[in-house]
């Protein structure tokens, strides 16, 4: 099982960070719909399996570990099948910007125009799959998918922002193990150890909460469409970009990257 040494993995970054800067609009959208749907099937199975479990028998930490156990199929599927995640966008394009192979104005269009795809992928998923099938419609699953809504947009801002900053820390740190990885078994355990941690720990991902939020409303949670947006992810969001922008991305080149007019 070969992988890279951590200033090779930043190099590999960083153009990784370029091809991302320069993708035209319309690659863009489409990859970051597909990052949103593959993250939205993460979070789906994660329902079934974790909200499907007696937590009278097995305990609540169980339930809480087989939950995040699954979800991490969602950034598997993005980072080996390839597609546009916004999260682990914001510490992979970082690195290109900052030893100047990348423009800002790249970064930001990147970070856009994934995030709008990556919210037309969660939402497809919840809207078509999830709730028009009627697969959550039943007990243990509807009060489940309904209390997880409820409980995204009731938390305050300041703890909703640290835990996206400690959730996207996670998930590219994530991403950046699997990128150091030279097979696909040891991109697989990389990935699945800290997003496992982060779902397991409660941390807030503003891409998952694309999916469970609007399916707690679709199915009847007692959520407005105003604090899914304003309420969790303008916090989540911001708290994402500094995890993986600065606690990654930023810090990793700093230590390992090449600077300006260096190769």
């Amino acid at each position: 099982m070969s992988f890279k040494s951590p200033k090779d993995t930043v190099s590999t970054v960083e153009g990784i960070g370029c091809t991302k800067a320069n993708m035209s609009w319309d690659k863009l959208l489409v990859l970051g719909f597909l990052a949103g749907a593959f993250i939205a099937f993460g979070g789906f199975l994660a329902i079934i399996v974790g909200k499907g479990v007696n937590t009278d028998t097995l305990g609540v930490g169980i339930s809480k570990f087989l939950f995040g156990g699954v979800f991490p199929v969602g950034l598997m599927l993005v980072v080996i099948a390839g597609a546009e995640l916004f999260t682990g966008n914001t510490a992979c394009v970082i690195p290109a910007v900052m030893s100047g192979k990348a423009r800002w104005s790249g970064l930001a269009r990147n970070w856009v125009l994934a995030y709008i795809g990556n919210l037309a992928g969660s939402l497809f998923v919840a809207f078509f799959l999830a709730y028009l099938t009627g697969i959550f419609a039943k007990e243990p699953y509807l009060k489940a998918v309904q209390d997880i809504a409820t409980g995204k947009v009731t938390q305050g801002f300041l703890p909703l922002f640290l835990k996206g900053i400690g959730c996207n820390w996670l998930v590219c740190l994530a991403v950046w193990m699997g990128i150091s990885s030279d097979d696909i078994n040891g991109k697989i355990w990389g990935i699945w150890w800290p997003i496992m941690a982060f779902v397991t720990l409660g941390l807030e991902h503003s891409i998952a909460n694309m999916f469970f939020i609007p399916l707690g409303i679709f199915y009847g949670a007692q959520v407005t469409w105003g604090q899914f947006f304003i309420t969790n992810l303008v916090p989540v969001t911001l708290g994402n970009i500094i995890g993986g922008a600065f606690f990654v991305g930023f810090i990793y080149w700093w230590v390992y990257g090449s600077r300006k007019g260096q190769s």
